[in-house]
C-alpha cells in the first residue's frame, strides 16, 4: 500500500461536533465540550436527550479553550485556562495562558455521565471566582432537535442542597392519546436525570439554570469536585459504568481468533491499524441491557452506529455478525438467537408487522415510546427475515453445534414462510410495499426512500423487487437445506433447495441486461426490470444466484469506473441521471458493501480483482481519524483532483456495518471457508503484495481452534503453515487454489 509522503489528510465525520459513548449513552458537543441546544449536542441516553444545555464559565464568561480529545470511546479529557480575576489590564500579565489558572474536566459515560473537575492555581496571585454551569433539560427526541417539537409533557426541577447525592433533579412526564390505523391507545412516558456531588470548599448553589461553586484558591492551590449524573428510565436508576463489562468485553475479544504481523510492511501496518481500531469499536458499541447469558454461554448485541442509532436494528446486527464470523460465534448467536424473540405475531399495518416476519427496529426514543410513529418495534424491511436463515447456516459451518441451531430452526422456517407467502407476487419473485402511514418506502437493503431508480433517474414506485432480495432468499433457502439435511430434516431440505434452483433459474432469465453485461436493480411493480447499474448485483454475486457464465461479467462491470470510485463500490453508476456523490444510496461509498463484494469476488475465483478492492478499502481507512471506517462517505473519484471523497453530513461513526467489514475481507484474502461438520478447514488464500505475511491466531471451527501463518512467495503463491493446533480438525487446500 502507498501513500503520498508527507499526506495530512485526517477526515472527521460529524467534524461540527464531538462524541463519546458506550452503552445506550452519547455525549455530543461542541467541539469546545460544550452542550447547547443546537442540532444534535446533548447528552441522549435511550435516544433521549436528558441534557440539552452544559456549559462551564467563569464569573460568567466562557474561559479560554485549550484542547478536547476522546481518551477511549467512553471518555474524554478537556482542558480551559483562565486568568486570575484578580490580575488587570491588557497587559502581557493577564493573559490567560501566561498567568493560567486551568480548568481540566475528565468525562466519563456509561449509562449516565461522570465529570471530574480538577481546577489549579498556576499563578502566584490567590484568587477568588465563581465557577459555573450552565444546565438544561428537555428531554427532545432526535426527530425533534432540528424539527418542531411533538411530544408535550410536564418537566420538573428539584434542587436538595441537603442530600448531594440528589442535589439536582430533571424529572418529566408524558404522555398521548394515539390513534393510527387501527392501532389505538395511551402511551406514556417517565424519564428524570439526577445530579450527585462531591467537592472540596463550599456547597454549591442552583437559581434559574446555573449550578453556582465559590471558589478560592491560594497560589498553586488545587480544587476538585465529581458529578455523577444518574439516569433513571421507566422508574428504574442506570447504574454507571464501574469497567467490569468492558474488562469482560477486552478478554472476551482476547480470547477470540485475531490477527498478528508477520512483518513489518507497511501494508501490515495499514491492515493492523483497521482490524484493531474494528476490535475495539465492536466492542465498544455493545448495548449493555441486552446482553444475555444462558446454558451455551454470553452473548451481547451492538448498537447500529454513534450517535444516532443507538437501537437495536434486526439487520444490522445479522450482518455485523457475519463479517465477524471468522472472530467468533457469539456475535452470531446474539443476533440470531435475540431476533428469534422479535418475529411478528398479528397483522399491525402500521407497524408493517405480519406474522413471521422479523423485526427492522426496537427504538427507546419518545416518539416512539409515545408512539407518535411506530418504531417502538417497526417490522419494515425483507432484509431481516431473509437473511436470518443465511446466518443460521453460517453458525452451523462454524460451529457444527446442534444445540445451538435446533432452537434457530423455526423462527428461520417462520421467516422463510412469511417472505413466500405475503413477499412473493404471481411474477414468483419477491416484492415489497409498506402498508404502514408512516413506513418506509423501500424496504431492501437501500431503504432511503429516493434509493430505487429507473435508468432516467426517476423514482420506483411501489411494488418492487430488488435484484438482491432475490438473491438473499436464495441464498437463505440452499443454506438452510444445508442444515436441514445435516439434523436429518431431508424432506424439507429437498424442496428449499429445489425452491431455491427454480428462483435462480428465473432470476437469470429476467434479471440479466445483455446489453449492459449486467443484472437489473431490480423488478417494477410491471415485473419489468429496473435498467440502473447499481451496488446490488454484488450482493448477488456474495449469494451465489447469479449463473457461472455470467459472474466474470458482473464482477469486470462493478470494477469500471463509474461504479469503481477508487474508496469503493459507488451505490450506484456516476454515469446514472440520479448520481449524487453525497446521496446516501446514490452514489455514496458504503464500506459493508466493499467488504460484501470483495468475499464475492473471492467467492467468483477472481483474486486480483478481491485484493483490488480490499486494498481500496483498508486504504480508505487512512483517511479518517482514528483508523475509523464510518458508515459511509462520498463517491467522489479518487484522482489528483479528489485526494479524499467528501463525507455525508450525517454519518454515523462508528458504526456496526463498518467496524465488521474489515473482518470479513480478510476471511475473503485468507479463503477461509469452515467446515465443522467434517471437522475441516478449506482455505484459498490469495496475499496480495501489499500484504505479504500475516498470522491469524486462535481461529475456532467446531471445537479445534488453530493458529496460521500464511505468506505470499515470490511466484505469487500463498503457503499456509498451522502453527498450533487443538482439536480435530484438517486443513484442506481448496482446488482452486
Amino acid at each position: 500500500m502507498t501513500r503520498v509522503g508527507g499526506s495530512l489528510i485526517q477526515l472527521r465525520p460529524r467534524s461540527q461536533c464531538h462524541s463519546i459513548s458506550r452503552g445506550r449513552t452519547v455525549l455530543t458537543t461542541a467541539l469546545d465540550g460544550s452542550v447547547r441546544p443546537e442540532g444534535d449536542q446533548g447528552l441522549w441516553v435511550y435516544q433521549t436527550r436528558l441534557l440539552s444545555r452544559h456549559r462551564w464559565l467563569v464569573n460568567g464568561r466562557a474561559p479560554v479553550f485549550s484542547a478536547l480529545s476522546a481518551v477511549e470511546q467512553q471518555s474524554d479529557l478537556a482542558y480551559y485556562v483562565f486568568a486570575p480575576p484578580e490580575c488587570s489590564g491588557a497587559h502581557l500579565a493577564c493573559d490567560p495562558a501566561q498567568q493560567a489558572v486551568e480548568i481540566k474536566i475528565a468525562r466519563t459515560v456509561g449509562e449516565g455521565l461522570r465529570e471530574r473537575v480538577t481546577l489549579v492555581n498556576h499563578t502566584q496571585t490567590a484568587t477568588t471566582f465563581d465557577l459555573e454551569l450552565e444546565l438544561a433539560s428537555d428531554f427532545a427526541d432526535p426527530a425533534e432537535v432540528d424539527g418542531q417539537r411533538q411530544q408535550t409533557g410536564d418537566l420538573f426541577v428539584d434542587c436538595d442542597p441537603q442530600h448531594p447525592s440528589s442535589f439536582l433533579t430533571f424529572d418529566y412526564h408524558a404522555q398521548h392519546r394515539y390513534s393510527h390505523q387501527g392501532d389505538s391507545g395511551n402511551a406514556s412516558m417517565h424519564r428524570a436525570i439526577r445530579l450527585g456531588l462531591t467537592h472540596e470548599q463550599e456547597p454549591p448553589t442552583y437559581r434559574d439554570g446555573v449550578l453556582r461553586f465559590q471558589i478560592h484558591l491560594a497560589p498553586r492551590a488545587t480544587w476538585r469536585a465529581t458529578l455523577l449524573w444518574t439516569p433513571r428510565i421507566a422508574g428504574r436508576d442506570l447504574p454507571f459504568w464501574d469497567g467490569e463489562a468492558d474488562r469482560r468485553s477486552e478478554a472476551f475479544y482476547a480470547s477470540s481468533s485475531h490477527y498478528e504481523p508477520a512483518t513489518d510492511s507497511r501494508g501490515t501496518a495499514t491492515v493492523m491499524q483497521a482490524l484493531s481500531r474494528a476490535t475495539s469499536d465492536l466492542a465498544a458499541l455493545r448495548l449493555l441491557d441486552l446482553d444475555r447469558k444462558d446454558a451455551l454461554g454470553p452473548t451481547w448485541i451492538p448498537a447500529a452506529g454513534i450517535p444516532m442509532y443507538v437501537g437495536l436494528f434486526g439487520r444490522d446486527i445479522l450482518f455485523s455478525a457475519r463479517q465477524t464470523a471468522s472472530l467468533n460465534a457469539v456475535s452470531m448467536r446474539g443476533a440470531l438467537s435475540t431476533l428469534a424473540q422479535h418475529l411478528g405475531t398479528k397483522v399491525d399495518d402500521w407497524r408493517d408487522e405480519q406474522p413471521g416476519r422479523m423485526v427492522h427496529e426496537v427504538h427507546t426514543n419518545p416518539l416512539s415510546v409515545l408512539d407518535f410513529d411506530p418504531h417502538g418495534s417497526y417490522f419494515g424491511t425483507v432484509s431481516g427475515s431473509f437473511f436470518f436463515p443465511s446466518l443460521v447456516a453460517e453458525l452451523w459451518r462454524w460451529t457444527a453445534d446442534e444445540a445451538l441451531i435446533r432452537p434457530l430452526i423455526e423462527p428461520a422456517l417462520r421467516g422463510l414462510q412469511w417472505a413466500d407467502s405475503s413477499s412473493r407476487d404471481g411474477s414468483g419473485f419477491y416484492k415489497y410495499r409498506t402498508r404502514s402511514e408512516q413506513g418506509e418506502k423501500n424496504q431492501g437493503w437501500k431503504d432511503s426512500d429516493d434509493a430505487i431508480v429507473h435508468a432516467d433517474g426517476s423514482q420506483v414506485a411501489a411494488p418492487l423487487g430488488t435484484c438482491e432480495m432475490q438473491a438473499y432468499i436464495y441464498g437463505s433457502k440452499v443454506g438452510l437445506s444445508e442444515v436441514l439435511a445435516a439434523l436429518g430434516e431431508r424432506d424439507l431440505a429437498t424442496r428449499l433447495a429445489a425452491e431455491a434452483a427454480e428462483l435462480k433459474r428465473r432470476f437469470n432469465d429476467v434479471f440479466w441486461m445483455e446489453e449492459a453485461d449486467c443484472l437489473a436493480m431490480g423488478i417494477d411493480a410491471d415485473d419489468q426490470p429496473i435498467r440502473s447499474i447499481a451496488s446490488d448485483p454484488a450482493h448477488c454475486l456474495l449469494n451465489g444466484i447469479v449463473d457461472d457464465a455470467l459472474k466474470s461479467k458482473v464482477a469486470e462491470r462493478l470494477m469500471k469506473d463509474d461504479m469503481f470510485s477508487g474508496w469503493g463500490i459507488r451505490t450506484l453508476s456516476s454515469a446514472h441521471p440520479a448520481y449524487n456523490p453525497f446521496s446516501y444510496h446514490r452514489g455514496a461509498v458504503w464500506p459493508v458493501e466493499g467488504a460484501t463484494f470483495v468475499m464475492a469476488l473471492a467467492k467468483c475465483h477472481l483474486p486480483a480483482e478481491m485484493n483490488r478492492l480490499a486494498k481500496a478499502v483498508f486504504e480508505a481507512s487512512t483517511l479518517f481519524q482514528y483508523h475509523r471506517l464510518p458508515e459511509v462517505f462520498a463517491g467522489h473519484q479518487r484522482d489528483g483532483d479528489h485526494p479524499f471523497p467528501g463525507l455525508y453530513p450525517r454519518a454515523n461513526s462508528p458504526q456496526a456495518w463498518s467496524a465488521s467489514a474489515p473482518f470479513l475481507m480478510m476471511q475473503a484474502i485468507l479463503g477461509l471457508h469452515p467446515d465443522a461438520p467434517r471437522n475441516q478447514l478449506i482455505i484459498d488464500p490469495h496475499l496480495p503484495d501489499w500484504l505479504p505475511q500475516i498470522r491469524l491466531g486462535r481461529l475456532r471451527v467446531g471445537k479445534a481452534t488453530v493458529d496460521l501463518e500464511f505468506r505470499r512467495g515470490e511466484d505469487a503463491e500463498t503457503a499456509c503453515t498451522v502453527l498450533r493446533l487443538d482439536g480435530a480438525l484438517s486443513i484442506v487446500r481448496s482446488a482452486q487454489s
